[in-house]
């Protein structure tokens, strides 16, 4: 059920948890093979929320195969049942933690983009480490991208902004920064087209962007062999100055 609304939601086959994935004792997952042409480029959406970019960008992309990840089971419910209702067999979306599922979960080389819209920025200094970009979590996205892949960032918060600008940075022989381009399911003067970004629109509030491509390097992270817990994000202190 929607709370707001008082809608019946269905996930159906859009809408995945942790239980859905194999085994973890199996090893790395490939979610291309969640599709019907597992060959076509992949792309992860970190944070999806209601679902607004994921099924705006899956219509218009449908050379591409999209999973979305969420951690909030109320928007995961009207994400996954919004992708059904508009039939998009070529996205998905996730219930679970998306730092946790790239550190311990996702195979090499699997994804042409990951994109992070709006991420909570986690405010207090005692929280940065919950923040989904962190040293150890770049260069998981850099092992998951293919040769060539993009990490698009875009937030709204002053902190969180100059919280990416260091990473990237310091992550410079990993990534090359350069301009982000909005995707073709923005409107015009949208930097994304997301809820959030539409709501704060209306409050006035200004946005950055970035993105950063993958460079080729000859010592690549490996996956971590260790299974994900629900707080093991307190055991990945980030060495990045804040």
């Amino acid at each position: 059920m929607d709370p707001a609304r008082g809608k019946r939601l269905d996930v159906g086959h859009f809408g995945l948890r942790d239980a859905d994935l194999p085994p973890h004792a199996e090893g790395a997952w490939d979610p291309r093979t969640l599709f019907a042409h597992p060959t076509n480029p992949l792309e992860i959406e970190i944070g999806s929320g209601k679902g607004t970019f994921l099924c705006q960008q899956a219509a218009l992309q449908t050379d591409s195969n999209f999973l979305g990840i969420e951690w909030t089971a109320d928007f995961w419910r009207s994400a996954a049942d919004r992708l059904r209702r508009n039939k998009l067999e070529h996205a998905r979306v996730l219930l679970t933690d998306a730092s946790e599922l790239f550190r311990h979960r996702l195979a090499d080389c699997i994804a042409a983009v990951v994109h992070i819209y709006f991420s909570d920025p986690w405010p207090k200094g005692r929280h940065h480490k919950r923040r989904v970009v962190q040293t150890d979590t770049l260069s998981h996205f850099h092992r998951v991208l293919v040769p060539g892949g993009e990490l698009r960032l875009v937030t709204d918060h002053a902190a969180l902004w100059q919280w990416y600008e260091r990473h990237a940075e310091a992550n410079a022989h990993l990534f090359e920064r350069r301009a982000f381009i909005p995707p073709h399911s923005a409107r015009p003067g949208e930097v994304v087209g997301t809820n959030y970004e539409r709501k704060f629109t209306r409050e006035g509030r200004t946005f950055n962007a970035m993105t950063l491509v993958r460079r080729e390097v000859t010592a690549a992270p490996r996956l971590l062999s260790a299974p994900p817990t629900w707080k093991s994000f307190s055991r990945h202190p980030d060495p990045c100055p804040t």
